[in-house]
């Protein structure tokens, strides 16, 4: 608001003060009865008082047709003028109208930089929030004080209609106790708290995005298996080949 108020107060001064002088410059021409009738009533129209002056230096400024309005003075009145249009042109309608405009993108990239700030910073808020909610489910469930939900536990906990509502209100689909929980659960069958906070909202988004996350989650314990036995089968190699050479 500033901005555009100011902007506009500088362009319409320097208008005021180029239709003052064009005004006092143009009154002698007025009188001058070695320039055309039809060129003096055109003056006059155009430039005989203040606001005449003013209204016209407006429609030049902003109508992109200020040849028509320097043409006849420069012609008929004198050629310096054409000097006087020249430097406006430039200053005004060149310049500053450049400037005005610069700084209109400023302050509007400026403004949707400060949307885009406050957007992350209320995302970061609402994962705050929800990561303290789960926290507080967590430690309610967690009847043995533990640090760990059991499947008794977290069963228990889902039987709270409160906490059902709030699931589905986050968009995590608790659709089958025992699958929800296998899918949280470490291989010991206990969920941490950590576990808790971080893997429930990956899950939000319906079945679709809890089967992802339990593919996600097979995925990784084959892996780890297939390391296991990896592992093993080197260990066996190694004792085989011991034996060989004992032999």
């Amino acid at each position: 608001f500033f901005a555009l108020f100011w902007s506009i107060s500088v362009v319409v001064m320097i208008m005021l003060v180029a239709a003052m002088f064009l005004c006092q410059m143009l009154l002698g021409a007025v009188n001058d009865i070695d320039i055309p009738d039809d060129v003096r009533s055109w003056i006059f129209n155009q430039y005989g008082d203040s606001v005449r002056s003013f209204y016209t230096v407006f429609e030049f400024t902003f109508s992109g047709g200020w040849p028509k309005y320097a043409r006849p003075l420069v012609d008929n009145v004198s050629p310096a003028y054409g000097i006087f249009f020249f430097i406006y042109i430039i200053v005004v309608v060149f310049a500053i109208f450049r400037i005005i405009t610069a700084l209109f993108l400023r302050d509007t990239l400026a403004l949707a930089s400060a949307d885009a700030e406050m957007a992350i910073q209320k995302k970061m808020k609402e994962a705050e929030a929800y990561a303290a909610q789960l926290l507080d489910f967590f430690n309610a469930a967690d009847s043995s004080g533990d640090g760990f939900l059991s499947q008794e536990e977290f069963d228990e906990m889902l039987l709270d209609p409160k906490v059902r509502g709030w699931f589905s209100i986050m968009g995590v689909d608790v659709f089958e106790t025992s699958e929800f929980f296998r899918l949280l659960a470490n291989g010991e069958g206990l969920v941490s708290a950590e576990e808790f906070t971080k893997c429930i909202p990956r899950l939000r988004g319906g079945a679709r995005a809890q089967d992802l996350m339990a593919v996600r989650i097979r995925a990784r314990q084959i892996s780890a298996s297939v390391d296991c036995v990896s592992k093993t089968v080197a260990d066996m190699s190694k004792v085989v080949q011991h034996l060989q050479l004992k032999s």
